[in-house]
């Protein structure tokens, strides 16, 4: 058995209030046998980990949750989360060696998985393997379920998104747009706005943290109100939508980052726009839509290779990197998805 060194990115601690790097520690003295041990799965996959997706449903995993839809992570045990990887042994049918998959893996070189029905193949290898973390993976499905099955939008509607910059906005506001709607987004730095507006095709932009008033701001941008709300963010920006939402509204939460990092969450203080202005607003978790896959695939891969979709990546370059770039995203310091690169195959 060829055993190698296995760097693992290690969570010391739960967290309080916003992340840090020290709450994360790089082991770099654990090691594997490249071949499946004994008293594995009957259906374990052994991978060789590429890219490594940050995501800020992950903050809620670094502190002990209670009544979530996804388990904690253990101290002192490896981060996991949504990555592409090689498969370099298998136990398992749908999977053989030298294939690529993208799903759930682990924070470190090499991963056992012996629950691989969380795993994609990837058979479209004509696109850059780092977009199964994004627009080919768990962003992509989450923008396409959100947009088309819960906002279900109409041409010539308007459209908001907020946190448009980050792995699910910069998508949800291309499918309005290729949905004939107008589109706004927010973001939290000129740079981000710039982009919106000029590479993405958002019809306007603004830098939320240049306004003092976010009900003002969207009443500038939306004269007319809001038909279609996509939430990346809850809180503040939340209130301000419902006071701007018109008639039949639809507002899909999708994430609420404002509120992962603080100890008692934000009221939201005008919900009865919700009943007079019979607005319907759904939170979904995507894994509940992934049976749409292939019909997204269908969609997104023609757009992809005829350059009607756009999609930026900020990619931060090897394991020990992956502390800083987590923490990064709930300073918005990512410009577009935040990947770690592990290994080029």
């Amino acid at each position: 058995m060829e055993q190698v060194k296995n760097k693992q990115i290690v969570l010391k601690r739960y967290v309080n209030g916003f992340p840090k790097e020290t709450d994360m520690l790089l082991n770099d003295s654990s090691t594997i046998n490249l071949n499946l041990p004994q008293g594995s799965s009957i259906n374990a996959v052994l991978v060789k980990n590429l890219y490594l997706s940050c995501d800020p449903y992950m903050r809620a995993r670094m502190s002990p949750s209670i009544g979530s839809y996804i388990d904690s992570f253990t101290p002192g045990s490896p981060l996991s989360g949504y990555g592409v990887a090689k498969v370099i042994g298998s136990r398992h049918s749908n999977f053989k060696k030298g294939d690529f998959v993208w799903g759930g893996t682990g924070w470190e070189e090499y991963s056992i998985i012996n629950a691989p029905e969380t795993l994609f193949k990837i058979e479209h290898t004509d696109v850059p393997l780092s977009h199964y973390t994004g627009i080919l993976g768990m962003p992509g499905v989450t923008a396409y379920a959100g947009f088309y099955e819960i906002c279900a939008p109409k041409k010539g509607e308007y459209v908001f998104v907020s946190a448009a910059m980050g792995a699910v906005g910069q998508l949800v506001g291309q499918f309005a747009k290729l949905s004939g709607c107008y589109v706004v987004g927010s973001a939290g730095t000129k740079e981000k706005v710039d982009l919106l507006k000029n590479k993405f095709g958002f019809d306007e932009a603004f830098n939320y943290k240049e306004e003092q008033d976010l009900d003002a701001a969207l009443k500038r941008y939306f004269p007319n109100g809001i038909d279609i709300y996509f939430d990346n963010v809850g809180g503040k920006m939340l209130e301000a939508v419902l006071s701007n939402i018109r008639l039949h509204g639809r507002i899909a939460a999708c994430g609420m980052i404002s509120q992962y990092n603080i100890e008692q969450g934000e009221g939201v203080r005008n919900l009865s726009h919700i009943i007079t202005k019979s607005v319907r607003m759904q939170g979904f978790i995507v894994t509940h839509y992934y049976h749409m896959y292939p019909k997204y695939l269908e969609m997104i891969i023609p757009l992809i290779k005829q350059g009607k979709i756009i999609y930026i990546e900020d990619i931060a370059e090897g394991l020990e990197s992956a502390p800083m770039a987590l923490v990064g995203l709930f300073s918005g310091k990512n410009v577009g998805k935040q990947v770690v690169v592990v290994a080029r195959e």
